[in-house]
């Protein structure tokens, strides 16, 4: 890959809420987890696991754990601080039925026997991101969700998993419905200050 293709890839890296029909297969699939295998980790632990499920039983069960917990309290917390473009967005993903033409949910689990649980995230969500931007190299359409990971021991149960894998994060993967422009960034020189904070770069 050229430098010019990396750049493409992450400058328009967004959030896919819903797909098309078309399958993906497990190649690909292993392509993607294979470039999130490859993110950085606390000592080396590599704590995560991944469990793809493509069972629409085991998928509408997980998509309505994630719909319960946004109709109990994510949406009206939501409501405070995204957009009305955004909670729309967001809206239409999970209760409108977006995320669940998902042909491939990815569920991201953090193995506790391999890493620390005050700082797991900060090996779990590099590999997400690496996860989001190889599935965009691939053309496809994917999203970080973390609800329905929230629900904890009912997904948990649901998935099989030991007590000490904790899910993370949800990642929905397809080929998208329709491409997207790139994301909305605000400038980096509002966000980055010279040797100290508030000096302009």
């Amino acid at each position: 890959m050229s430098t010019t293709d990396f750049f493409s890839v992450v400058l328009n890296q967004r959030a896919h809420r819903e797909f098309a029909a078309a399958p993906v297969d497990d190649a690909t699939v292993e392509t993607v987890l294979r470039a999130a295998t490859h993110a950085p980790s606390a000592e080396n632990k590599q704590p995560w696991e991944f469990v793809v499920v493509r069972d629409p039983a085991v998928q509408t069960k997980i998509h309505d754990l994630t719909e319960a917990a946004w109709n109990a309290n994510g949406r009206a917390f939501s409501e405070t601080r995204l957009t009305p473009e955004l909670l729309k967005e967001v809206d239409e993903g999970i209760a409108g039925g977006g995320y669940r033409t998902a042909p491939v949910l990815v569920v991201v689990c953090a193995d506790l026997e391999r890493g620390l649980p005050a700082t797991v995230g900060s090996s779990i969500f590099p590999c997400v991101q690496n996860l989001l931007l190889a599935a965009g190299a691939l053309g496809l359409g994917s999203a970080l969700t973390t609800l329905g990971a929230a629900a904890g021991a009912p997904l948990a149960a649901l998935l099989g998993l030991p007590d000490h894998v904790v899910p993370q994060a949800i990642v929905p993967l397809g080929h998208p419905v329709r491409p997207l422009g790139p994301p909305r960034r605000e400038p980096v020189a509002e966000h980055t200050h010279r040797d100290r904070y508030g000096t302009a770069w």
